[in-house]
């Protein structure tokens, strides 16, 4: 399933990736800062969906409430409940 989200908080205006049987693929970061989100979209190419949200939420970017990284589980955390809840 393909997933959309926009982020709110941080630098970046977009996140997109697929989850695949709750493994994340192909995640796509529209702005912010360039390298940090290669290197974070790479790290958890292939990686269970959960195991992400476990690692990368609550991170924060300077003196903000949240980051790139604590967005990517915001992503993945709304995407898990819908499809728990029968959504998609």
């Amino acid at each position: 399933m393909e997933i959309k989200y926009k982020p709110r908080g941080v630098c970046s205006q977009a996140i997109r990736l697929d989850l695949e049987d709750g493994v994340v693929h192909n995640v796509k970061f529209t702005g912010g800062c360039s390298g940090n989100a290669q290197g974070l979209c790479r790290l958890v190419e292939g990686m269970p969906a959960e195991e992400v949200v476990k690692r990368l939420r609550g991170i924060r970017c300077g003196f903000k409430p949240t980051s790139c990284p604590d967005q990517l589980a915001a992503a993945l955390e709304q995407a898990l409940a819908e499809k728990n809840s029968g959504g998609q």
